[in-house]
């Protein structure tokens, strides 16, 4: 009885809760909201989640929204000085979407695009993280074939953008290599607390005022070995991770 009158009270508020298939509401990758969404319908929009869809091989995952975030946190930073890496390519979707966006071809900056371009690591795993069953998922998606290894499928996919460097490696030791002096966006994309902890504290220094770092999956449901990591990294640095209902966290430098 008072499941049901909460329910009335809130439908008469405007919201809906428990069951719904409204088009009108938003209920996808672990985002349920009433609010405005009429950021699906602009072409822009469209063109770019296509365009990720594309990279994906045709593979929708549904995450519109966190795509979102991630085109409007890369249109900031296009203005800030500095090149745009990406730690944790995999099929390149989130990467792809950002280039149709912006039209990369014709803006002045380099995206490095870094993975092993066969999965996570697995060794690097933590055992708060095993213990969550975060190892556990990451082999049976690469058991299932879930990670591109196929690296002439991924150069193929970014053919179309010359300013655009694809690097195969292990994060953090790759990143040594690397001659990047200036970074306007960092996008760290492992599912793994280890390197994304690793990469963060190797960018910081060489991020731009004004920077942006988006992280995947800080606030995403069992990633909380993850989230403490690179919480206490930033912390170390005097910045704060703000965590967003797509599952994504987010610092500007």
């Amino acid at each position: 009885m008072v499941k049901r009158w909460i329910g009335k009270y809130l439908r008469s508020a405007g919201y809906a809760v428990f069951h719904t298939r409204s088009r009108e509401h938003y209920a996808r990758d672990g985002l349920f909201t009433v609010h405005n969404q009429k950021f699906r319908h602009d072409p822009a929009f469209a063109d770019a989640y296509a365009r990720g869809v594309k990279a994906s091989d045709g593979v929708d995952p549904e995450m519109e929204w966190r795509v979102h975030v991630a085109l409007w946190v890369a249109a900031n930073a296009v203005r800030v000085p500095g090149h745009f890496v990406e730690c944790g390519v995999n099929a390149g979707f989130v990467s792809s979407a950002i280039m149709q966006r912006l039209n990369w071809a014709a803006v002045s900056k380099r995206f490095y695009l870094i993975d092993t371009f066969s999965g996570p690591v697995v060794t690097q795993f933590t055992k708060k993280e095993i213990d969550l069953g975060r190892l556990r998922l990451a082999e049976n998606a690469i058991a299932q074939g879930a990670y591109v290894t196929d690296l002439d499928r991924v150069r193929a996919n970014y053919a179309e953008w010359p300013n655009v460097e694809i690097v195969q490696g292990v994060v953090p030791e790759i990143l040594q290599t690397l001659n990047i002096e200036k970074v306007a966006f960092l996008h760290l994309y492992m599912n793994c607390a280890y390197p994304e902890r690793a990469a963060l504290e190797h960018f910081w220094n060489r991020l731009s005022p004004g920077a942006v770092v988006l992280l995947d999956d800080y606030a995403y449901v069992g990633n909380d070995g993850l989230a403490q990591a690179i919480s206490e990294a930033a912390g170390k640095f005097g910045a704060e991770v703000l965590s967003l209902p797509t599952g994504q966290g987010l610092i500007i430098k």
